[in-house]
């Protein structure tokens, strides 16, 4: 009996944490992609928040253009947003897991002469 009590917290354990691990793993995933789009030299503030928008409808997360925050300087672009999605610790148990979007980008621009490469 003790055997079966044992092995039934270790499923449960697992099972949590396999959850939890997919939650992280779907949202590093998420802000890589965010990442990417923010490098982006081209576009407004509102595409980008669209995007950004979008990219959390296709990894189905909770994160609406209403929650995203986008600033775009010449060489710089900061996004940040929060958000709670449920995780099923246990089975019957959700918990509203908090994650935090904070990312600041710099345009990767390649040098367009040949005299952009050395400077004197």
């Amino acid at each position: 009996m003790k055997v079966l009590v044992k092995l039934i917290i270790v499923v449960l354990l697992a099972n949590g944490l396999w959850r939890v691990g997919s939650a992280y793993m779907t949202f590093y995933r998420f802000k890589d992609s965010v990442t990417a789009a923010a490098s982006e030299t081209n576009g407004t503030e509102e595409e980008l928040r669209q995007k950004v928008a979008e990219l959390a409808t296709t990894y189905d997360l909770p994160l609406t253009a209403d929650d995203i925050t986008v600033t775009r300087a010449p060489n710089h672009t900061s996004v940040q947003g929060s958000f709670k999605k449920a995780v099923m610790l246990v089975p019957g148990f959700d918990y509203e897991w908090p994650f935090s979007v904070e990312i600041d980008a710099y345009p990767i621009v390649p040098p367009t002469r040949r005299g952009d490469l050395i400077k004197p």
